[in-house]
């Protein structure tokens, strides 16, 4: 399999290739040439498998330069009991209400990204090795990616990660889960700006193309098609779990920032895996509930964007909704440079003549949860069922109730455990315990690492080169 970008003026590449290289050169995203497409026979194989052996079988399609065996040992290597605390990896529970969570926050961050971040720090070593090269990976978060992305890089060879985020903005568990860390390898930054600053200033870096070759910069943000590849793999695990047949359909709902985990799940069902609907929740950073409404995309500036309690979906440019629009507008490479001058400009687009297209095509429908309605969801469902969800989750379990049709099956995708959101869990219901396991324990009150830096990309640059070359 080759892969092209959306802005249509780079080499064809190998998944090799692309894992290492972030944006392409171009300054687009890479995509497969075409998603393979998945037939009645391989679904009804595939629904008896594990997960290890499930993502082996679906990833195999896209990374086709890496041996059998060895993605076989990666994948074996990277979702296992002990990194996700139980052998189903991502089970699937139902709320009294008939609405299902699919459980993806399982893994050492107690966030979705390790699904994908955990496959991504065992193949980029993979890679490093075999070409005998290094990687120094600059990443931005805006809570979860960024502690996902340390955990799985922490200590791997050939491998430096410098990450930013907006000071000031995340959880004191994710800052904590972050700053912590005392590897050698991990560098944090906290830029004096918004997410979106912080996401600008790795694109700046990412398009200083002498920059980036003489420092090897590579991302780990959603932009990374091995993120994204990775994450089509629990959507067709949850339909296996949640259907008796192939002939069923599934909706799943997603809280989206960055549009990143969505995105996994267009391609997953651009290969043929039944979903019926895709539901975009968003939080009061509501721009991707506009588009997916009116067909109008406006991303907001840093002054625009709100500080709120789903703090990993304060994002007002999402990243990966190029993807999207690529396949929306017929692959249109020329067209996509055109819209994102736009984007650059400031301005946006509309595409509100395709309206009809994304809903009845491609299955996107939309909605938006507020900070009085993430609380009414988290009391609700602790309420009923006796469990605490995250506030992102209750995003999520809010836009799904509002939208759900008679008879759908929807299911949740969890995207992180409520441990990291105490003060918000302890705001909707009260004092109340809130788990979380026994290796946390006392996580904030460990010494911290961090640099705090203006929201500038020359910057940046220089703390990168000084730190590399001493």
């Amino acid at each position: 399999m080759k892969y092209i970008s959306t802005r249509g003026a780079t080499a064809h590449k190998s998944f090799s290739e692309v894992l290492l290289m972030g944006l392409a050169p171009d300054g687009g995203l890479m995509l497969p040439e075409a998603y393979p497409q998945i037939d009645a026979a391989t679904l009804e194989k595939w629904r008896g498998l594990n997960y290890p052996e499930l993502a082996f079988e679906i990833i195999s399609l896209f990374a086709t330069d890496i041996p059998a065996a060895d993605l076989r040992d990666i994948i074996n290597r990277t979702y296992t009991a002990e990194a996700f605390g139980n052998a189903e990896i991502t089970p699937v529970r139902t709320l009294s209400d008939g609405l299902k969570i699919q459980a993806l926050s399982n893994g050492p961050t107690l966030a979705f990204k390790d699904m994908a971040m955990q496959f991504l720090g065992n193949a980029f070593e993979y890679v490093l090795a075999k070409e005998s090269r290094e990687l120094n990976i600059l990443g931005a978060t805006s809570g979860d990616t960024g502690s996902a992305a340390e955990y799985a890089l922490r200590g791997k060879k050939g491998i430096n990660v410098f990450m930013l985020s907006p000071e000031g903005r995340m959880s004191a568990f994710q800052r904590a889960q972050m700053f912590s860390l005392q590897d050698e390898n991990i560098h944090n930054i906290a830029v004096k700006g918004m997410f979106d600053d912080c996401q600008d200033i790795v694109k700046a870096v990412q398009n200083d193309a002498a920059f980036k070759e003489k420092y090897h910069i590579g991302t780990v943000n959603s932009i990374n098609w091995g993120r994204i590849v990775a994450q089509v793999v629990y959507y067709f695990a949850g339909y296996f779990k949640t259907t008796q047949s192939n002939s069923e359909k599934v909706s799943f709902c997603v809280p989206s920032g960055n549009f990143g985990n969505i995105c996994a799940g267009h391609i997953a069902r651009q290969m043929g895996l039944p979903v019926g609907r895709l539901i975009v929740a968003t939080n009061e950073n509501d721009v991707l509930d506009e588009f997916f409404k009116t067909g109008a995309y406006r991303p907001r500036n840093a002054d625009h964007t709100h500080v709120t309690s789903s703090p990993s979906m304060d994002i007002s440019k999402a990243s990966n909704f190029e993807r999207f629009v690529f396949d929306l507008i017929g692959r249109n490479s020329s067209g996509i440079q055109v819209l994102w001058a736009e984007v650059g400009a400031g301005k946006g687009f509309d595409l509100s003549f395709l309206l009809d297209k994304v809903h009845q095509q491609y299955g996107f429908v939309s909605g938006k949860s507020l900070h009085a309605d993430r609380l009414k969801t988290i009391r609700q469902v602790y309420g009923q069922d006796g469990e605490l969800i995250d506030p992102h989750t209750a995003d999520g379990v809010k836009v799904a109730r509002e939208v759900r049709q008679n008879g759908e099956t929807v299911v949740c995708l969890e995207t992180a455990l409520a441990a990291k959101f105490e003060s918000t869990i302890r705001e909707a219901v009260g004092n109340v315990a809130v788990p979380r396991p026994a290796a946390l324990q006392g996580l904030e009150n460990l010494p911290q690492r961090v640099r705090v830096l203006p929201n500038n990309a020359e910057i940046v640059k220089e703390f990168i080169s000084e730190t590399l070359e001493k």
